[in-house]
């Protein structure tokens, strides 16, 4: 039991957890456009975000990252490094307007955790900033990153993709940002800090209305979209719902972020089974 104990925090811990929720999302796009599936824009995206988000988790100096006293967080690292130059790999095989858009987001993604100048505060302190710096870079990597390396148009209908991705990543973070109130520093004014707990709610409904009826403004739409989306819908709106300041252990770590998984299981069910 020890171990799987010990299993289960180093899949949370060592952000393998939401790199899968990062692949899903990448495969719902590829579902949603009819994308042929390219696996080193997916296993790229997929070993990135374990090595970005444990970047930005455990130490963006680079000498707190390298100099691990913790057995358990050295652990981490190690993974972490094998992960990233599994990445590497995988980038080696990406067309060049892929590589330009890897690299946006890299910059966007370098901000977040490291300053731009001196003496500056990084995009993760920077106000209520970093939940829409974070939504960008998972919606122009997950829906944006594989239309490019399918060399596919962005067109409207990509563009209306891109927007309900961010609208989801924000909704999914407002349980972490009501779970952490009581531990963010005042300065940081995340959206619970500003409007309060039950406002923060109240725009976390009406991002999800939003994000369901924004599908009816694509020009080609199929029934597995409606309806896939339509379970969404009903699902954020629970997790919205049942969203309290005092959280279970695992609440927003693993039942929120796998929401993207729990979703990408349920289209290729309908997909598979249902023939929509």
């Amino acid at each position: 039991m020890n171990w799987l104990k010990y299993i289960f925090h180093f899949y949370l811990d060592a952000s393998i957890h939401v790199a899968i929720s990062v692949f899903a999302f990448i495969e719902i796009t590829c579902v949603f456009f009819g994308l042929s599936r390219d696996n080193h824009i997916s296993y790229l995206a997929f070993f990135g975000t374990i090595a970005c988000y444990n970047f930005v988790k455990y130490g963006v100096e680079a000498k707190k990252y390298l100099l691990v006293a913790n057995r358990y967080h050295k652990n981490i690292q190690v993974f972490s490094f094998i992960a990233g130059s599994l990445a590497l790999y995988h980038a080696f095989y990406v067309s060049f307007e892929t590589w330009i858009g890897i690299a946006v987001l890299s910059i966007l993604t370098s901000l977040y955790a490291i300053p731009l100048l001196p003496n500056t505060k990084n995009l993760r302190n920077l106000g209520g900033l970093k939940i829409f710096v974070v939504a960008l870079v998972w919606a122009g990597t997950t829906v944006v990153l594989p239309v490019i390396a399918a060399n596919k148009t962005m067109n409207w209908d990509v563009g209306v993709e891109g927007v309900q991705r961010f609208l989801m990543v924000l909704i999914l973070m407002v349980p972490f940002e009501i779970r952490d109130l009581e531990y963010d520093e005042p300065e940081l004014k995340t959206l619970p800090q500003r409007y309060g707990y039950v406002n923060t709610k109240i725009y976390g409904y009406f991002g999800v209305i939003v994000f369901f009826f924004l599908t009816f403004l694509k020009d080609q739409l199929t029934y597995l979209e409606v309806t896939g989306k339509g379970i969404m819908f009903l699902t954020l709106g629970i997790f919205m719902f049942i969203t309290k300041r005092k959280q279970t252990k695992y609440f927003s770590s693993f039942w929120v972020e796998g929401i993207p998984i729990f979703w990408w299981v349920c289209i290729l069910v309908l997909d598979a089974f249902l023939g929509l």
